[in-house]
């Protein structure tokens, strides 16, 4: 145990917002020098890449989240790092039985990305998400949300005492998003003197929602040449390739699938529109901000509202109203934000400020 050394776990490095969170935390720490496992219960996933030279991978090889817990034991027993920090609610889970059964003094802080109430998912396991965390998560050294909303959502919902639940935003925006937004972009639509380009990013999910944004991008293209574009893959794909052929919009949107570099395609965008149901702390939302893309975002919950401050940086509409995302949409088009404050908003959310916070929370000097 002498070398200080923290482990992060993650279910998989699917490319999400929250394993890219880790990835950002990892690569902050990294340039600290600070000893780091990241540990995985499959290293499935596009961000395998992206891992950090210099942290150990540690594959548990279980494909499933609550598989991975005696591997984890093992490893925790083993190893014993002075924090694990863990990342969503079924893992957070998954950590604090491993960490119990293994009996070390680890300090374990769980991380949760969702706003509990708002989410909706599909899968069994979400019936008794509560029920366990409400049980688990006390026996944590400290859970933190990704934004204020998050927080108190979750201590309302658990039945914790208001501020139990610590806020840290995510690290977002560090030197390799800047460098990458930089790089071109090779589809022809980005050519000079094109129609604008409305982009979304995120897995074509229902959280998502990208039918609302469609639908809406049908309506701004009834009064404005416009181009939309949804980087991401997943589940609702053949609905929306269908929802867009009826509504005879199929020359004017393109569904590219992931792309590594969004950056790059934020930056020379012309607005950027976040449509979903509920959220954490968006990440493609402060990320389209820091590549001076202007931004239109549905108030929902959480986060939208604290990024864009209440309006400030960026229009907020109500969530599944496809006439008032259009109608922002097109005001963006006549009144964009100024590049250089959005960009300036995008850098509050940066990898050293989370780091810090980070390593103030498990009592962590690095040397």
């Amino acid at each position: 145990m002498s070398d200080r050394r923290i482990a992060f776990f993650l279910p998989t490095l699917a490319g999400g917002g929250a394993e890219r969170v880790a990835l950002n935390l990892l690569k902050g720490m990294v340039e600290l020098n600070i000893p780091l496992d990241l540990v995985v219960a499959d290293t499935e996933g596009p961000y395998l890449d992206q891992v950090p030279k210099g942290v150990r991978l540690v594959n548990l090889g279980t494909g499933r989240v609550f598989k991975a817990i005696p591997g984890l034991v093992k490893y925790l027993k083993e190893t014993q790092p002075v924090a694990l920090l863990s990342h969503m609610n079924h893992a957070n889970l998954a950590a604090i039985l491993a960490r119990d059964l293994a009996g070390v003094k680890t300090k374990l802080v769980g991380v949760e990305h969702e706003t509990l109430s708002a989410s909706k998912s599909p899968l069994l396991r979400s019936k008794f998400l509560p029920l366990m965390m409400r049980l688990l998560y006390p026996r944590a050294d400290e859970i933190v949300g990704v934004s204020q909303g998050v927080s108190e959502d979750l201590d309302c919902e658990l039945g914790f005492a208001p501020g139990t639940v610590k806020t840290i935003y995510n690290p977002v925006v560090d030197r390799d998003l800047t460098a990458k937004a930089a790089a071109p972009v090779e589809h022809p639509w980005f050519a000079a003197g094109s129609p604008p380009i409305f982009l979304a990013v995120g897995r074509l999910s229902q959280q998502k929602d990208f039918a609302n944004l469609i639908q809406a991008f049908a309506l701004v293209r009834q009064r404005k040449a416009a181009r939309l574009m949804i980087l991401g893959e997943g589940e609702t794909r053949s609905e929306l390739e269908a929802q867009i052929e009826t509504l005879g919009i199929g020359e004017d949107v393109s569904l590219p699938g992931f792309v590594q570099n969004p950056y790059a395609y934020m930056r020379n965008s012309t607005a950027f529109v976040l449509s979903s149901r509920w959220e954490g702390l968006p990440t493609v939302l402060i990320e389209a901000m820091a590549c001076g893309c202007s931004v239109v975002a549905t108030d929902c919950p959480s986060g939208p509202q604290e990024i864009l401050a209440a309006g400030k940086y960026g229009l907020l509409v109500p969530i599944e109203n496809a006439t008032a995302l259009a109608d922002a949409m097109v005001q963006t088009l006549e009144t964009p934000v100024d590049r250089a404050i959005s960009i300036d908003r995008g850098m509050y959310f940066s990898a050293d400020r989370a780091v810090s916070e980070y390593l103030k929370l498990f009592d962590y000097e690095s040397h």
